[in-house]
């Protein structure tokens, strides 16, 4: 079945939770990385309970901090 994941089509071989998604598609950080399924974020709760289906849309986001500081 067809997904769109970060913008590319790709095919999985059928309906699987997100965290199950995370895995097959080796991604790294799991624990650090936010989910945006059809548009919407989804909490981390959520990851084991909702199914990716034939035709959504998946967004994988990495927030990262850092910068540097002002100087005086």
């Amino acid at each position: 079945m067809k997904i769109v994941i970060n913008g590319e089509s790709t095919e999985i071989a059928e309906p699987l939770p997100v965290t199950d998604l995370l895995s097959v598609q080796n991604v790294k950080m799991p624990d650090m990385v936010s989910v945006e399924l059809n548009g919407n974020i989804l909490s981390r709760k959520e990851f084991d309970t909702t199914i990716i289906n034939e035709g959504d849309k998946v967004e994988f986001l990495y927030f990262m901090g850092g910068g540097t500081a002002g100087r005086a």
